[in-house]
């Protein structure tokens, strides 16, 4: 699984690279026509003129427009980082998905196979389950000759084992969380710098000498407050599931051991 999603975000990457390149080569050719034809018609508006007159530009025009402005080098590091934090996060939840168990129908079950068929028999049902839960009641019923404490110390061990399996690859979405907006800060500080290199070359402080470097600052801050804003989601959500899954472990651990300690005294 982890393997299909890392290739999904390189592709992805690949696939934003190339829709970056493309633009470029056809911005080119509109450019060279525009210069061969400016003494017949007006030449056409601006990209910054299509966003500030034109409501009707496509919305991945005005995104791809603004992606061009920012700088392609630190706006491309942003949207890796949107790309590889979404990857994770969809692959946490799909495996947080998978790990959701119906424990009070697998307690029934467990239930059941102690009293017809004994420990063997409930160590098939575990084992024929998915999840987290199911394999802490196996590991329990591995132990279950060696008595009932021997069993409980075992599944709170094995509990903080799935809990580490369900935790993991968030370190990587949070440090992407604190990235994007660390690159979008960092482009924020070349774009000044650029704006008072343009300063000192004209020898004048004007509008439109500024207003380059500061517009190419403003991007690359939006671009990671948003790709940060959209990972927190993510983040978030993923955290409040394995708080869900971890309170559901814990309260089915213990009417776990209280069937087997049921079990043990009917025996």
């Amino acid at each position: 699984m982890k393997k299909f999603f890392a290739f999904l975000a390189v592709a992805g990457a690949l696939a934003f690279t190339a829709n970056y390149a493309f633009a470029q080569d056809q911005a080119a050719p509109q450019e060279e026509t525009v210069a061969a034809d400016s003494t017949v018609a007006e030449a056409p508006a601006a990209p910054e003129d299509l966003l500030a007159g034109n409501k009707d530009v496509p919305l991945h025009q005005a995104l791809k427009t603004k992606f061009i402005e920012g700088g392609a080098g630190f706006m491309s590091l942003v949207i890796i980082c949107l790309i590889l934090g979404l990857a994770l996060s969809i692959e946490r939840i799909l495996y947080l998905a998978f790990s959701k168990t119906n424990t009070q129908k697998l307690l029934q079950k467990v239930e059941d196979a102690l009293a017809e068929g004994g420990i063997e028999k409930a160590k098939d049902v575990c084992r024929d389950t998915r999840g987290p839960v199911a394999s802490i009641f196996y590991q329990g019923l591995l132990r279950a000759d060696q008595g009932v404490d021997v069993v409980e110390k075992t599944i709170v061990s094995y509990g903080g084992v799935q809990m580490s399996l369900m935790e993991s690859g968030l370190s990587w979405i949070s440090l992407f969380i604190a990235l994007a907006p660390s690159l979008g800060f960092l482009g924020t500080v070349i774009g000044m710098i650029q704006a008072f290199d343009a300063i000192q070359a004209a020898g004048d402080i004007s509008p439109n000498v500024v207003a380059g470097g500061m517009k190419v600052a403003l991007i690359t801050t939006v671009g990671g407050l948003i790709v940060a804003m959209i990972l927190q989601v993510f983040y978030n959500y993923i955290l409040a599931k394995i708080d869900s899954l971890s309170i559901d472990m814990e309260d089915s651990s213990i009417r776990f051991v209280d069937t087997l300690t049921k079990y043990y005294e009917k025996k």
